[in-house]
């Protein structure tokens, strides 16, 4: 069980959220107090491990007296505001977003999107083929995880993670300005050839599956990954002392990929190599 310090107490600040009265902590976003309250407000590139980058523009709501619609990821919620979730207007916002996004790149691994676009009545086949923003095959340089364009929304997660707000190893960055900006490493060369480290970081904060396991591209490409079938234990990471808490994702009997809970106070759903991909001896039988 992972331990939840106690933090600062923080005055509630009280406004209208769709009619109803909301009261939450000082500093919380609209869109804490949307999921405080039950209400499903999508969003792709709201991270909880990193600061907002308000990029997808898919969790747009209208917050009384602003000229334009407001994202919930990062706007934080004021005293007596007035907000409003799901009008006409966002929902049109949210259509027209999730429209662009699956016309443009694939998002068939991004969990909830398929949800969405049934929800809002999104036809992300209107802007027909020449909408793909890239089409090239995924990269496999490495044994440890895949890069696939074809899936990367530019959200800038990785990045961020890769940089300032978690690792600070700056092997990922934009390449490239307007529609030419993709994500790369130097030179946009092989992961092997750049300052990665391997600690799959960028892996856990993305959200469309444009970064991801190699066990699971592997497993994708072979038509026998299943979540349902599998388990998820977490335990404790035996490489070192610092005791981060590692989720062991488990089908047929194998360990087929690695995160951490998010809310560990230590690591943050963060891991080094070691403890994101080094599980191969728990599963040598010989």
């Amino acid at each position: 069980m992972t331990a939840i310090p106690l933090g600062v107490p923080r005055r509630l600040v009280e406004f209208t959220l769709d009619g109803q009265e909301a009261r939450v902590p000082e500093g919380s976003t609209i869109l804490d107090a949307c999921r405080a309250a039950g209400k499903d407000v999508p969003t792709l590139c709201q991270g909880d491990t990193l600061t907002p980058k308000n990029a997808c523009r898919v969790c747009v709501v209208e917050v009384e007296g602003a000229r334009t619609l407001a994202p919930a990821c990062s706007r934080r919620a004021e005293q007596g505001m007035v907000v409003r979730t799901d009008t006409e207007r966002a929902r049109h916002s949210r259509k027209v977003v999730l429209e662009l996004l699956a016309s443009s790149v694939d998002l068939s691994t991004t969990p909830s999107v398929a949800q969405w676009i049934k929800e809002y009545e999104a036809k992300p086949d209107r802007f027909g083929p020449d909408a793909a923003r890239v089409d090239e095959e995924p990269r496999v340089d490495n044994d440890l995880y895949v890069r696939d364009y074809g899936k990367c929304i530019l959200c800038y997660k990785c990045v961020d993670a890769c940089g300032d707000q978690w690792q600070n190893s700056f092997a990922i960055s934009v390449s490239g300005r307007g529609f030419d900006a993709r994500i790369a490493v130097e030179h946009d060369g092989p992961l092997t050839d750049s300052a990665c480290v391997y600690c799959g970081n960028c892996i856990e904060v993305c959200p469309t599956g444009a970064l991801s396991f190699k066990s699971e591209f592997d497993m994708r490409a072979a038509g026998t990954w299943d979540e349902e079938r599998q388990t998820a234990t977490t335990t404790v990471c035996a490489y070192c002392g610092v005791g981060c808490n590692l989720t062991l994702h488990v089908q047929d009997n194998e360990i087929v990929k690695v995160t951490s809970p998010h809310d560990n106070p230590v690591t943050h759903g963060n891991l080094c190599i070691k403890g994101r991909f080094g599980y191969q001896h728990v599963q040598n039988r010989d």
